[in-house]
């Protein structure tokens, strides 16, 4: 059995789709899985480093405010849709699955127009222009969130929830020992900093603003995850602040640990962090990106917002109100144990296994 699996650019999309490629693995262990993804993003090293091959395509955004880089763009999408066709002709796929993500689109496409079924994998609570442009040839359609049919024939839609890093879910420590693990005091109120896997310049400078706030507060934590960019500047403004009660650090490998220690979590509102907040039952402040397409780190915050299960703080307010929002938070016990449960009732588990159902359906058909 052939399956392609196209998409990526951030870890948003490519955490999904290993959690898939995992799954069919685990029961079709037989299987032959190939990715298709965008040259120089970081699926091409997530992916290989997951024991799974992949082709890239020269594909990127369309930047319209810049008619030179628009046209070069146009031009390598022509290229890309070549190079798409030809992998589908060589590979004979069974079925073409799309996370999201330009080299999706190419794919998908060409999938579509040899007669091969096609599954999508929405995570946002707003739908991305590659699945909308794709949506009206596939087969099927797997959400993580209601109301969807605004975007996607309903009947096509089956709500799946996000697909997770297994590990997270596979964790037993309790916060006491994941805390004894990552060196930091066990006892201790612990507020985990996530910027994604690139770091967030925003949500980094009010760290650094606010770090003699912290430093002021004796019974909490807080493990500080910067991203490889702004690694240096960050542990030059934490050791001027002589904070010690802050643990900085470029990259996270281990977090499973890192959100088990976990009282309070403060992140980006990406899909697959909002779904790993969902499923392990984080209370949490959300940041959104405002440089996303659609705004939809923001959707994808108010629907936590709109049910009580997470504190929403604007990009544009972080340097102000971000500090002081997580420091109140994290000391009121109730409001943490309120968050904590709303944001778990939204969780849909097994979300994996759903959508590997749907693509052996569509197989068998």
């Amino acid at each position: 059995m052939n399956i392609l699996i196209s998409g990526g650019g951030t870890g948003g999309h490519i955490f999904p789709a290993l959690s898939i490629a995992g799954e069919i693995k685990r029961r079709m262990p037989e299987a032959n899985i190939l990715f298709v993804g965008a040259e120089g993003r970081m699926e091409m090293e997530k992916v290989p480093a997951a024991g799974y091959t992949i082709k890239a395509l020269p594909v990127s955004g369309i930047d319209r405010k810049n008619p030179v880089k628009a046209v070069k763009a146009v031009l390598k999408l022509f290229k890309c849709m070549r190079m798409a066709k030809q992998i589908v002709k060589e590979f004979k796929p069974d079925i073409a699955i799309g996370v999201g993500g330009y080299a999706s689109g190419p794919v998908l496409k060409a999938a579509q127009k040899a007669g091969i079924p096609t599954l999508l994998q929405e995570q946002n609570s707003y739908a991305g222009v590659t699945n909308k442009l794709l949506a009206k040839e596939a087969k099927c359609i797997c959400v993580a969130y209601e109301g969807m049919d605004r975007f996607f024939d309903g009947d096509k839609i089956v709500v799946t929830g996000n697909p997770v890093r297994r590990n997270l879910l596979e964790c037993t420590a309790t916060p006491q020992e994941a805390r004894e693990a990552m060196g930091i005091d066990p006892e201790k109120k612990t507020i985990l900093i996530i910027g994604g896997s690139l770091g967030a310049r925003t949500v980094n400078n009010a760290i650094k603003a606010g770090l003699g706030k912290i430093a002021a507060q004796d019974d909490v934590q807080v493990g500080w995850q910067t991203g490889k960019f702004y690694d240096a500047e960050c542990r030059e403004a934490l050791a001027a602040s002589g904070a010690k009660n802050v643990i900085q650090m470029p990259f996270i490998s281990n977090m499973d640990m890192a959100y088990r220690a976990a009282d309070l979590v403060v992140s980006r509102a990406g899909a697959s962090s909002v779904s790993e907040l969902q499923l392990l039952g984080k209370a949490s402040i959300l940041v959104p990106s405002p440089n996303v397409a659609e705004d939809h780190q923001t959707k994808n915050a108010m629907a936590l917002v709109n049910r009580n299960a997470a504190i929403m703080v604007k990009d544009a307010d972080a340097g102000e109100r971000m500090v002081d929002v997580m420091l109140r938070t994290v000391s009121d016990t109730d409001v943490t144990a309120t968050l904590s449960a709303n944001v778990a009732a939204m969780a849909l588990p097994n979300s994996a296994e759903v959508i590997v159902d749907h693509v052996l359906e569509l197989i068998n058909k």
